[in-house]
């Protein structure tokens, strides 16, 4: 099948998480992934995620799907002229070093043009590659703080809490990865590269709705609010009578009144106390007592059965083990298999969004260290085998 981004080749540096992301969405449509490592000890993500069967982490063959990879010391002289031969057949090239860290290699990105100028440079940091802060270390987390989203997440009563994902840096990644692909299509009208900086902190600021004009224009500040939105209601998670939880959002007005009448309670559609979004707003704790008494005399699927065919949204919270069994996921082939030489049949979640003629595809998890060194330098860039073992002897690739 023709993947809609099969004629992209992609240099990735940097490591972790957030450049590399940026390179798995792109690997993900079809781009030529060639990631380069340090041939000592890799990208550290080799080594992270809590669960390590045969001692080896289960994030890597997901972070890593649909990439080559390559191994090369930039700290040499011998492998930066190695990776400018390499730069020099790719389209893109992604990195999330501190700003001025491809300089100091010499592959700055007016060098890099003079002989490929049509390089789109996508560059992935905390701070971005101008302003006072860009010289300090940006991990995801500061860029949450400084964007605005750790200040309002958690209980109001608490300090400020995180997801249990990298935010900051997925949403850097997803960003820079929609700069790329703007980048490529300015280039296609020009034939000139740009470079596209994603800074962490303004990939999270850009996600903040209204904050700004609200503190702005209304004097109001957003605060922790817990499970549930300002003023927005009913909208929370509730106990069910078989010990479960379920989500139900009903805030607006005619979900409302479809939710009161699964409840037996239609009259409530008109009292004055929530009839209105504004009314149920301000009502919010005691129709939220309202609605878990009634959810916690009900089991679970009954409660979803009589909410789904009554067009209210509600669903579970769901787990990794309620994905695997759910049929909508199975339907939609939203996790897929790919095979590994260790863990045999790998799960993880399929490429997305959906296209209807041209779908990403998980092709295949995370490489070994050096896995393609023979087929880049070799296949590709034309090093003979002779040449090949003096660079590995070096121990510059």
């Amino acid at each position: 099948m023709t993947l809609p981004l099969d004629d992209l080749r992609v240099v990735e540096f940097g490591q972790l998480l957030a450049g590399p992301f940026c390179g798995q969405l792109l690997g993900d449509f079809g781009a030529e992934v060639i990631k380069v490592e340090d041939p000592a000890k890799g990208d550290p993500m080799r080594e992270w995620g809590r669960e390590k069967p045969h001692g080896k982490s289960l994030w890597w063959p997901v972070v890593a799907r649909n990439k080559k990879s390559v191994t090369c010391d930039l700290r040499t002289r011998e492998g930066q002229a190695l990776i400018r031969r390499l730069i020099d057949t790719a389209d893109i090239v992604v990195e999330n070093f501190r700003p001025g860290t491809l300089e100091r290699w010499g592959l700055a990105p007016e060098t890099l043009w003079k002989t490929n100028p049509g390089l789109v440079i996508t560059r992935v940091t905390g701070y971005g590659q101008t302003g006072p802060y860009a010289s300090r270390a940006g991990f995801g987390s500061i860029g949450e703080a400084m964007g605005g989203i750790r200040y309002v997440m958690g209980e109001p009563d608490q300090p400020p809490v995180r997801a249990g994902i990298s935010l900051g840096d997925s949403l850097a990644a997803t960003y820079a990865c929609l700069g790329t692909l703007t980048a490529i299509h300015h280039r296609t009208r020009t034939g000139r590269g740009q470079i596209v900086d994603s800074a962490i902190y303004e990939a999270v600021l850009a996600m903040m709705e209204s904050l700004l004009p609200e503190w702005a224009i209304a004097g109001y500040q957003r605060e922790r609010t817990g499970a549930t939105l300002p003023n927005v209601s009913p909208s929370n998670v509730y106990p069910t009578g078989d010990g479960d939880l379920i989500l139900i959002a009903a805030n607006q007005d005619s979900v409302f009144g479809r939710l009161v009448t699964v409840m037996d309670q239609p009259g409530l559609a008109t009292d004055p106390r929530y009839a209105t979004h504004g009314a149920r707003g301000a009502a919010m704790a005691e129709l939220d007592t309202l609605i878990a008494e009634w959810t916690s005399t009900r089991k679970a699927e009954e409660l979803l059965t009589a909410l789904h065919a009554a067009g209210v949204p509600a669903g579970r919270i769901f787990r990794a083990k309620d994905m695997f069994a759910d049929p909508h996921f199975a339907a939609r082939e939203a996790i897929v298999t790919v095979p590994h030489p260790d863990f045999g049949e790998l799960p993880m979640q399929n490429a997305t969004p959906r296209l209807s003629a041209t779908p990403g595809q998980v092709r295949s998890a995370g490489p070994a260290l050096g896995e393609h060194n023979d087929e880049i330098y070799g296949g590709l860039l034309g090093l003979g085998e002779t040449e090949r073992a003096n660079l590995r002897q070096q121990k510059i690739i």
